[in-house]
């Protein structure tokens, strides 16, 4: 069968000996083998500064499957078969003759070439001037490109710029893991497959709305990488405002990639910038301290004093017509109470309570889209308590769950990298980050980073185990609302 456009024979996967091929890669590219959804000729060549061969890259490549793959997921003769895509090539980026090496395993005109770009973003230009040299920029190579593009506005234009030089922005795919994951979709199913939800879906029916970020874990292995960064930027800057868009874009005429992104890039550009006037009204930002149990500080993590951010809280505004006068309270934080990711929705009071009378108290509707570590949509919603109400009429916020392990007991759960992989595979970009976007994003962030240097904004202390410092608290209770924790 002739191939197309879309064809994709080689997948080059830079830094294929780490940590994120370990755990993500290579599994979801042996689902997508098992489920027979690769292309049945696709090479898959792995490569990075280790001296392997392909038989030893194959032996590390069973190793990260069997320690990360779901509990009984891993079969020996699939297995097999998968392995026997792997190749493997060293190769040090630095030096652009290295990468000739790659050209004797991909097709003698690199057509049908897909590259997955995960390394520290100094290395981006040597790469892409390495693959230039091996003649791997034709019209039929794409790119994917892993966090962080940049620290800032001007880094991530002068990335973004030479990557543009040698793909294109319809061949250039950056990569945000979270739009990769099932209940992050499902939030554009709920919202523009149900008649129930998008007309109520705007200032005149939403009190406001809270993004969560929650970790509990502390540096691990990232201590140098995340005392450059900070919270504001590994993320609020990609992952958060990502969801913030979702939640808030206008509904697109089809599901297809340029009408998505145009959407989402309209509610990044509305953000209202933070200024130093406000910022401490605006924002709070934390650093986790040490416990009585013996939990140490950041400092102490770190090996050393800073003044880098582990957490923080933002109160955002989105300056158009659907959401006007509704704010988007944005938090994470690293040793925080709980492991969480959650958009919760709070709808408005009913204007007027026929039950007050007979002793009935209201609450406001509340709609929890979970997305880690369970994946979960629940809608709260008032119902009577039982009874024969002869001592007043009770009411009681009951929830509507729709747990989606449960609802698709017959569906295994995706990786995110495996939709991700699969949608570079074939060329399919909805669910991609465009340039304009991440331009949108680093020049609302840029504006907070210079605010919080004009007004002299500190990180405040919180012990590690807690939901952050107190001043978090403080910045949504002056609007007389309060954070939602757990369920």
């Amino acid at each position: 069968m002739a191939k197309t456009p879309n064809d994709i024979s080689s997948l080059v996967l830079f830094g294929a000996t780490g940590d994120l091929a370990a755990r993500m890669l290579l599994p979801s590219l042996y689902a997508l083998d098992f489920d027979g959804l690769l292309p049945a000729d696709l090479k898959i060549i792995g490569t990075a500064r280790t001296e392997l061969d392909d038989e030893a890259f194959r032996k590390h490549a069973r190793a990260a499957l069997v320690d990360h793959l779901p509990q009984g997921f891993f079969e020996a003769d699939r297995a097999d078969r998968f392995l026997e895509r792997l190749h493997y090539v060293p190769l040090d980026i630095t030096r652009p003759a290295d990468f000739e090496k790659l050209t004797t395993l991909v097709d003698d005109d690199h057509a049908g070439v897909a590259i997955y770009l995960s390394t520290a973003p100094s290395l981006f230009k040597a790469a892409i001037d390495g693959l230039e040299h091996a003649g791997l920029t034709s019209n039929k190579v794409r790119m994917a490109l892993e966090k962080p593009l940049g620290t800032d506005l001007a880094s991530s234009r002068e990335i973004n710029g030479a990557i543009a030089l040698a793909y294109p922005e319809e061949r250039t795919f950056r990569i945000d893991h979270y739009l990769g994951k099932e209940t992050v979709q499902n939030l554009l199913a709920l919202r523009f497959a149900n008649s129930l939800f998008e007309p109520l879906w705007n200032a005149t029916h939403i009190d406001h709305v809270q993004i969560t970020v929650a970790e509990t874990v502390g540096l691990e292995q990232r201590g140098d990488y995340y005392d450059g960064t900070g919270a504001l930027r590994d993320m609020v800057q990609n992952h958060m405002l990502q969801l913030l868009a979702l939640v808030a874009m206008e509904p697109p005429a089809d599901f297809d990639a340029t009408e998505i992104r145009d959407e989402k890039v309209k509610v990044l550009r509305s953000l209202r910038p933070i200024a130093a006037a406000t910022v401490k009204h605006n924002c709070v930002t934390g650093q986790y301290a040490g416990t009585q149990s013996g939990s140490g500080s950041y400092s102490d993590d770190l090996g050393r004093p800073s003044e880098t951010e582990t957490y923080v809280a933002l109160k955002a505004q989105i300056d158009n017509w659907r959401w006007a006068n509704v704010p988007f309270y944005l938090r994470t934080g690293k040793r925080l109470a709980e492991r969480e990711t959650e958009i919760f929705i709070q709808f408005k009071r009913i204007p007027h309570s026929m039950f007050a009378h007979r002793g009935a108290r209201t609450v406001p509707n509340k709609l929890v889209i979970s997305i880690q570590p369970d994946e979960n949509i629940r809608l709260l919603v008032m119902a009577k308590t039982p009874g024969l109400d002869r001592d007043g009429l009770r009411l009681r916020e009951v929830p509507l769950d729709v747990g989606l392990a449960n609802a698709f007991a017959d569906h295994r759960r995706r990786i995110a990298y495996e939709r991700l992989l699969l949608d570079l595979i074939e060329g399919n970009p909805t669910l991609f980050v465009r340039r304009d976007e991440v331009e949108a994003q680093w020049t609302w962030i840029d504006g907070i980073r210079a605010a919080w240097a004009e007004a002299g904004l500190k990180p405040a202390p919180y012990p590690a185990g807690s939901w952050g410092p107190s001043e978090a608290d403080q910045l949504i209770e002056r609007d007389g609302r309060h954070w939602h924790n757990g369920p």
